[in-house]
């Protein structure tokens, strides 16, 4: 394990991106040529909330950065639909803009699609980067994010909770948090509520497949975060062959947007790692 400090986090672009639109409902936006690298979003985001990383990385890959079903304008899945049903349509992204093989960065409920396309999909994928990702959480934490899925069900989607959780009252951290509450208020409610069932009964789904997952795999959070803890991180990074820990010093889950060149200098890292490196 890593820990690494960060400089003050420039603005994130908050203007929309235009999306193009599968045959089966997933919205997206491309940019770039190179090795394809696919950004996944956490519950309640769009793919605007990957800028940092997409206007970096563009610049040497083709960087794919889809809205996650029910969020920004890909169509939701069904009520009840669980983190396989998320990881068997993340499949269904791939056949239908016709990618064989891509690296793969998800955050937080992005992070557990990531895990599971690595899962499945072993062969299609060549680098799995999961931040902010949570690991068999505690009765505690389980028992939480169990009552905050009920509540969104019932109540509809909560603001103020997640900001509170995500973000520290640092200032470079003001930007972010009112880009991101702005997301949360414009989430299709319906869609919300079932990503965020699925996410909250997804810790375990995964978690005893880090063993056979052989491709370099990053996992990166925050020393802040109360929910993807560095624990967490470590002990993933510990299961997988070819993986490794970096913990951002002072951030929380939101760490891509308040880190963001120390984010894209650890996935940097990642991009240029070849599997025999760390074996």
């Amino acid at each position: 394990m890593q820990t690494i400090s960060s400089s003050n986090a420039p603005e994130a672009g908050a203007a929309p991106l235009a999306r193009r639109t599968t045959g089966s409902g997933a919205a997206y936006f491309e940019h770039g040529t190179g090795e394809t690298l696919i950004l996944v979003h956490g519950v309640g985001m769009r793919l605007e909330a990957w800028t940092p990383q997409i206007e970096v990385f563009s610049k040497t890959h083709r960087v794919i950065a889809v809205d996650m079903p029910g969020h920004g304008e890909s169509e939701r899945l069904s009520a009840g639909s669980t983190l396989r049903d998320f990881v068997a349509w993340f499949g269904r992204f791939l056949d239908d803009v016709n990618i064989t093989r891509a690296n793969v960065a998800g955050h937080s409920m992005g992070a557990l699609i990531s895990g599971g396309a690595a899962a499945t999909f072993t062969h299609r994928i060549t680098r799995v980067a999961y931040l902010n990702g949570v690991y068999r959480r505690d009765p505690a934490a389980k028992a939480a994010v169990l009552a905050r899925a009920a509540a969104i069900r019932n109540e509809g989607p909560d603001t103020e909770g997640p900001l509170q959780r995500w973000f520290g009252d640092d200032p470079q951290s003001q930007r972010a948090r009112e880009l991101t509450r702005a997301w949360l208020e414009r989430v299709d409610p319906e869609g919300y509520a079932v990503a965020y069932a699925a996410f909250a009964g997804g810790d375990e789904t995964y978690a005893d497949c880090w063993p056979a997952i052989t491709c370099p795999a990053l996992f990166l959070t925050g020393s802040d975060d109360p929910n993807s803890t560095p624990k967490m991180a470590e002990q993933m990074a510990a299961l997988a062959p070819n993986g490794w820990s970096r913990i951002v010093e002072g951030h929380r889950h939101m760490v891509n947007l308040t880190a963001p060149e120390t984010v894209n200098t650890l996935m940097a890292e990642w991009l240029a790692r070849k599997e025999e490196e760390l074996t």
